[in-house]
């Protein structure tokens, strides 16, 4: 079988497992459901039929569990998408879609409105807006330190970024030992965590616009970053702009990953595992790397989140405690993997 249709195969397989996925996730949960009830509601709210469900259990479906599986769908989606591209274009295996600061800056954003109510000319901010607004500034501050050092390249922009991310995270940290009192600190550590608790409409077309629009044309950005992988010089001969490819790769996953964290908090391991894992089945091709890992990540994050809702209920854990703890081990074992065919 040629990489082609292996990688077809792969998709479709992994296309399947993220629709079969969503409907099933739907239906855990306090409240009994089946596959076809779920199916049936759905359609019935997209004018198909009618729905099989009383009221009740209609709203279950369509305001409560369907948001948040299709938010944690693409949530996982894109973190891994983004995970690849940035190991492609660092060239390091470590790198994550929260290298550049973008993770601490995006929860300086949110904890200040949790904590101090800021305000945008006079009227409240919204926690997306604010947490993106300092995805974005915290993307800034990197590449403004990264250019004060000098031409800005790969290995200083990283460095900067572990600089804004520090500078940012203290400053979190500040505001929550001055500011939390009684129920706002577990407010503050949900988000802080990543959670899709609040997932409803408004997040998933947030999520879901900014993976269409942004997402979509990196993942097939892989002809482009694997030309990278053998040196600027023989992207180059091969009739791309590097610099520009590279910050406008840079600047799409930053604005993706600002998009995605403003609605489910910091999530980790997702975009620094999950390229490994497939890179592992598929081979080091970005072209078929990046969107199976966007698969990959979509079927993943959703049961990782099915498992943060339901193994503790009536308790909820944050997603991100069930990814460090799904992931961390996972990556262990991938790099002792790695080492031993080295």
């Amino acid at each position: 079988m040629t990489n082609r249709a292996r990688t077809w195969s792969w998709g479709v397989a992994l296309g399947a497992a993220l629709l079969l996925s969503m409907a099933v996730a739907t239906t855990i949960g306090p409240a009994p459901l089946s596959v076809p009830d779920v199916v049936g509601s759905v359609l019935a709210h997209l004018g198909i039929g009618r729905s099989p469900l009383d009221a009740l259990h209609d709203g279950i479906v369509w305001e409560l569990r369907l948001p948040r599986v299709l938010t944690a769908a693409v949530v996982g989606a894109g973190l891994a998408l983004v995970g690849g591209v940035m190991q492609a274009l660092t060239r390091n295996q470590l790198a994550d879609p929260y290298l550049l600061g973008l993770s601490s800056g995006a929860s300086l954003g949110a904890v200040s409105v949790l904590l101090l109510g800021v305000t945008l000319f006079g009227l409240p901010l919204l926690l997306p807006v604010a947490a993106f607004g300092g995805a974005i500034l915290a993307l800034l501050a990197t590449l403004a330190l990264a250019g004060s050092l000098g031409r800005i390249t790969p290995t200083r922009t990283v460095l900067a970024g572990v600089a804004v991310s520090s500078l940012a995270a203290a400053i979190t940290s500040f505001v929550i030992f001055w500011a939390a009192t009684g129920d706002s600190y577990r407010d503050v550590l949900n988000w802080l965590l990543g959670s899709l608790a609040g997932a409803r409409w408004p997040q998933v077309a947030i999520a879901a616009g900014a993976l269409l629009v942004i997402g979509v044309p990196l993942a097939f950005s892989g002809r482009v970053l694997d030309a990278f992988a053998f040196g600027d010089t023989t992207a180059a001969s091969l009739g791309f702009s590097v610099s520009r490819a590279r910050w406008g790769l840079l600047g799409a996953s930053a604005l993706l990953t600002g998009a995605l964290v403003s609605v489910s908090g910091s999530i980790g391991f997702v975009g620094l595992v999950l390229p490994h894992a497939v890179r592992l089945v598929v081979g080091p091709s970005n072209r078929s790397l990046l969107p199976l890992s966007a698969l990959v990540g979509g079927v993943f994050l959703i049961w990782a989140d099915t498992l943060a809702r339901t193994v503790f209920d009536p308790r909820e854990l944050p997603v991100g405690i069930v990814t460090a703890m799904i992931g961390a081990p996972v990556f262990a074992i991938l790099l002792a993997r790695r080492r031993s065919e080295a």
